[in-house]
């Protein structure tokens, strides 16, 4: 009877499992009862997805400390702060910002100046080769060029600063969202993203420099804030009010912000872009600095673009910064041209996502060459070059030669010189090659021709057809080795190739010109790619000089982000994931809201907790054996003893980082009994300013076997206003708005 009876029990519970089991693969684990509390989902056995995506993105780099941490030293520091004390705060912020800009504009202004006359240079001997049909002489010496350009600024890449490579965008994305990513704003990071930029760029890579003008204006802001490199830091005693995270973020903002005006000279633009694309946390103090340091750029761009208008900077004065001037054009569209422009919104969101994703598949390639060591990344980025090289020079003889406008000045066609859309290359007196004018130039003074308007007849669409082509094989291939690269230019390329091709085709029925479907054929596939709206828009329209163009450019990006948006996520994001950077989504995702913080307690390992007066060795056996970079203080015994309970409950007295646990054991801040100190005791052993710093670990402290027996009062260097979540709510509601240190308990 007994052996029946357990039988018919374990049967029971065998049936209850299969109805549980098949009542969860009847319910779709995306949707969200409203009757059903989310408390009881903390029974189910979780879906494998979302836990997968909880697990995803783990990293070893530690979280910086945005939030305020209110102490008791931060406390008092606040109180005692003098009136003059905070003037200096205030000056020293805008000083700052305005050094920023103002060395941000002068290295912008050195790069172009060396790249306009380098590439320019090497373009008019290569162009005197090819006058005197010595073809094989020209090309021996066009690709021997940007060889050794390419090395040199791969070289330095690969083996002085690593982190130079590539645009350095995604980073510093990262890092205003609260990621401290190792090695990124150092003083040889910026050296070599300087020298590696105009070698890459003078070499005629496909390959831009907002990018790396993006990283290098963040370099300098993180310099100046914290008082020169690592080694040779200024202990200047106003720098020390930046001695925080919070600050150097703000610094970085207006670095990239910098950046970006000083690659386009779009003031606004690079305000909106830092506010639309790297920045996660924003107020209206941090707009007024970032476009004060925007303006500072602009004067100096403008300053030196005076001075070279003189003929005092070589060829720099020829092609100059980045300015596809189109304000000559009247803009004139009718209501049937606005189907041309959704359409050239849907094809830039098309292709953008199509890029994204081929990209993606690329760069997983070369990580997988990258891995085999210094050599093979630079045997690839050499390749790259060799390969890029051939194809400038040889494809421009496939095309035909076109006989010059009579109606034009015969010093502009054909063009002998470096600029100039009528390049002669192997054509005849009085012809000229189109596709030599696009590929045998520098990146800058293609777009410039591509975007030339008051020329339907210059380029033929077998042309085009090989400029897009052969722009979108380079522009996969050439993002992803060991030189500083931006994605900027090369987007632009593409997308203007399109875009004039697409131009030629519709001139007969759009009165909108060639050039102008070359500059929304850019900016859709930009849109397509990185996903950028208002910022993108902005920066074209102080581009092009031409405000007419505002309603279709606006057209254009809105559907080619919608389009792209509906495929993949953008290309930074990309590079987000595949570095893998613990990067915050702004939105979270649909099943965050299906799941609570206590399922992921449930998955994750036990919050590791201490005591408001620590024992010495409780803490070193924490900060050696464990990878949190913060840990909850926990006092027992101070909450009342509820009726029926011997002892108090527990609370939560705030939160402590790691770093100011091992500044409390460098010091050997112990006690010898187990007990409170007094606010002038800690006052005496630390400064705030120390408590900022996030340098060492525990394993270059040493501690002796009777220290470890002593004790560590922990409650003034807690944070008491930690932000804390209850179990019960939803992921989605939990994460946070803004970089944060937070735990749960």
């Amino acid at each position: 009877m007994g052996e029946d009876s357990r039988e018919f029990g374990k049967s029971t519970k065998i049936n209850h499992k299969m109805e549980e089991v098949q009542r969860e693969e009847e319910i779709d684990p995306e949707s969200n009862p409203l009757n059903e509390p989310l408390l009881l989902k903390r029974t189910r056995t979780l879906s494998s997805n979302p836990l997968a995506l909880v697990g995803e993105k783990v990293s070893y780099i530690e979280s910086l400390d945005y939030e305020i941490n209110e102490n008791d030293l931060f406390k008092h520091d606040w109180r005692s702060r003098s009136r003059v004390q905070v003037l200096q705060y205030i000056f020293l912020k805008w000083l700052l910002a305005f050094l920023v800009g103002l060395l941000t504009g002068i290295i912008a202004t050195l790069i172009n100046l060396a790249v306009e006359n380098i590439a320019g240079y090497k373009l008019l001997a290569v162009l005197k080769y090819i006058h005197k049909e010595r073809y094989l002489t020209g090309f021996l010496y066009f690709t021997g060029i940007n060889f050794v350009l390419t090395f040199v600024a791969a070289i330095l890449c690969v083996c002085f600063a690593p982190t130079a490579a590539g645009p350095g965008i995604p980073e510093i994305k990262a890092y205003l969202n609260g990621v401290d990513t190792p090695n990124m704003f150092g003083a040889t990071t910026l050296i070599v993203k300087i020298i590696g930029s105009i070698g890459a760029v003078s070499a005629g890579l496909d390959l831009g420099k907002e990018g790396p003008l993006v990283h290098i204006g963040s370099c300098i802001a993180s310099l100046l804030g914290q008082g020169g490199p690592d080694n040779y830091r200024t202990k200047w005693h106003w720098l020390r009010y930046f001695n925080n995270d919070r600050d150097r973020r703000d610094l970085i903002t207006c670095g990239s912000s910098s950046g970006v005006c000083a690659a386009f000279r779009a003031p606004v633009g690079g305000v909106l872009f830092a506010l639309e694309e790297v920045a996660t946390w924003w107020r209206s103090a941090l707009l007024w600095r970032t476009f004060f340091s925007t303006a500072v750029v602009v004067v100096v761009l403008r300053a030196f673009i005076e001075i070279c208008h003189t003929g005092k900077c070589g060829l720099f004065g020829e092609g100059g910064l980045i300015m596809f001037d189109v304000s000559n054009v009247t803009v004139r569209y009718h209501v049937m041209d606005i189907v041309l422009v959704v359409v050239i919104g849907i094809i830039g969101g098309v292709l953008g996502s199509l890029y994204n994703h081929v990209l993606h598949k690329v760069l997983r390639l070369y990580n997988l060459i990258n891995q085999k060591g210094r050599t093979h990344k630079l045997l690839l980025s050499l390749a790259v070059a060799l390969f890029t090289s051939m194809c400038q020079y040889g494809l421009p003889f496939l095309a035909k030669c076109t006989p010059c406008d009579p109606s034009l000045p015969e010093s502009a066609c054909p063009t002998n010189g470096r600029s100039g859309n009528f390049k002669q290359f192997n054509c005849p007196p009085g012809y000229y090659n189109d596709l030599a004018t696009l590929l045998l130039t520098t990146n800058d003074d293609a777009v410039r021709n591509i975007f030339s308007t008051n020329t339907p007849q210059e380029y033929q669409p077998l042309s085009l057809v090989i400029f897009f082509l052969l722009y979108c094989i380079l522009g996969l291939i050439t993002f992803g080795i060991a030189v500083p690269s931006g994605l900027f230019l090369p987007i632009i390329l593409m997308g203007s190739g399109y875009g004039r091709l697409l131009g030629i085709y519709m001139g007969p029925h759009t009165n909108i010109d060639q050039g102008l479907f070359a500059v929304l054929g850019a900016a859709s596939l930009m849109a397509g790619s990185m996903r950028m709206t208002v910022s993108l828009c902005v920066i074209f329209l102080e581009l092009t000089n031409n405000l007419l163009l505002l309603p279709i450019t606006m057209i254009v990006l809105l559907i080619a982000k919608t389009v792209g948006d509906s495929f993949n996520p953008s290309i930074y994001e990309i590079i987000l994931h595949l570095k893998g950077l613990p990067f915050i989504d702004a939105n979270p995702e649909p099943w965050m809201r299906n799941l609570t913080v206590g399922e992921l307690v449930d998955v994750k390992p036990p919050v590791v907790t201490l005591h408001g007066v620590e024992k010495v060795a409780k803490i070193v056996d924490v900060l050696k054996n464990t990878t949190h970079n913060a840990f909850p203080v926990m006092d027992n015994g101070v909450v009342p003893p509820v009726v029926g309970q011997a002892n108090g409950g527990t609370e939560l007295h705030g939160l402590i980082l790691r770093a100011h646990l091992i500044q409390a054991i460098k010091k050997k801040w112990f006690l010898k009994e187990r007990r409170r100190t007094e606010e002038w005791e800690v006052r005496e052993k630390f400064t705030w300013v120390e408590l900022a710093e996030r340098e060492g670990s525990i394993e270059e402290v040493a501690v002796t076997s009777e220290e470890m027996e002593m004790f560590v009062d922990l409650h003034p260097l807690t944070n008491t206003s930690p932000f804390t979540v209850l179990e019960s709510m939803s992921v989605a509601k939990a994460m946070p708005s803004q970089p944060v240190t937070w735990t749960s308990v």
